[in-house]
């Protein structure tokens, strides 16, 4: 828990801006500051985000309230300013945990909103929830879950796991979109139409057991977080959200209705595979050429928080979750290749 109050304040400070900037740039200052402030960095948190919040922008204004339209309004981005205001009623007026299992449903099936920040965010404010419950926490995930439902985006030719690989397995065997050039949305366009895709997203082997698909989502998180040491040089910075994107929906799931565990692992899977597919490189780098781990774990957060960049941030916040599953060091030279690879952010000292 965040005795200092100094996650509260920073979420005030961040929801005087909107979840986007520069066209759809997504704000990761909430997703950043909740993993420095749970890492026991928060003594920082202020100095970062007056670097990083120089380049937001002002929160959008809503012009008609979200009802019985809400299925034609998901993914409208130019309703962005009234999803966040939808939000924001539900979550002062109901509780929390209700409005979650309410739309993480219907969410879920447009993982991909906003190359996965939707998702991700979302995943973020639950994390801090859990931990405790605030006005401040609650207006954080109001702000997640409207920006996902306005960006919301389904993927072209997703299909459910019925194979029998594990996620390492199964992610080696994605292939690559055809055209790997401009944005995700032309990346994740071509999907359906490349050869392999299906295949590779059915060779997953489902869960049988809410029990099977919390435990195979970690085996997820973990599988990426590996393979980015080793691949991030397709693109340091996407890449990362194959990681990131499994690890908010595994920390969601104690927020939900264990019937919804197994279509999470799912969608999650289609999202890591997606963003594998998008910006994965032809051949994996050569390990001499690579970075070793620190020979502490703690220091991984350290010079992520140093080096100032969000993706690295919450990368390295991901790679302990996996270090203290597996132990494998790759999870901690994986962040130090992402801030070898990554420009910083500089914070005044």
């Amino acid at each position: 828990m965040d005795d200092t109050g100094t996650l509260e304040e920073a979420f005030e400070r961040l929801h005087r801006t909107g979840p986007e900037f520069d066209g759809w740039l997504s704000n990761h200052g909430p997703m950043a500051v909740e993993s420095m402030v749970r890492r026991g960095q928060a003594r920082v948190v202020h100095r970062w985000l007056d670097a990083y919040t120089a380049r937001l922008e002002e929160a959008p204004a809503g012009s008609r309230a979200i009802g019985d339209d809400w299925r034609e309004a998901l993914g409208d981005a130019r309703r962005l300013g009234d999803w966040l205001r939808h939000f924001e009623r539900e979550t002062a007026e109901r509780p929390w945990r209700e409005v979650l299992g309410e739309w993480w449903p219907r969410l879920l099936p447009g993982i991909a909103a906003g190359a996965t920040h939707g998702v991700i965010r979302t995943g973020h404010a639950v994390h801090a929830l859990l931990e405790s419950v605030d006005g401040p926490r609650l207006a954080e995930l109001g702000q997640a879950l409207g920006y996902w439902a306005a960006r919301w985006q389904p993927m072209a030719g997703a299909v459910r796991p019925s194979g029998t690989a594990g996620p390492s397995g199964a992610l080696a065997g994605v292939p690559r979109v055809p055209d790997q050039s401009l944005g995700i949305n032309h990346r994740l366009d071509q999907l359906a139409g490349t050869d392999g895709w299906e295949s590779s997203v059915t060779a997953l082997a489902p869960a049988a057991t809410a029990d099977e698909a919390r435990d195979r989502l970690a085996a997820l998180a973990d599988a990426a977080t590996l393979r980015y040491l080793t691949h991030a040089h397709g693109s340091p910075v996407m890449l990362i959200h194959a990681a990131t994107a499994p690890t908010a929906v595994l920390r969601t799931l104690p927020a939900l209705p264990s019937a919804l565990w197994a279509p999470s692992l799912d969608a999650a899977w289609a999202a890591a595979a997606a963003v594998t597919a998008a910006y994965g490189p032809a051949g994996a780098a050569d390990r001499r050429e690579l970075p070793a781990a620190p020979e502490e774990a703690r220091e991984v957060f350290e010079r992520a928080v140093a080096h100032g960049d969000e993706h690295v941030i919450k990368l390295a916040d991901t790679a302990l979750d996996v270090y203290e599953r597996t132990a494998d060091p790759d999870a901690l030279a994986a962040v130090v290749r992402a801030s070898t690879s990554i420009e910083p952010l500089k914070v005044k000292a």
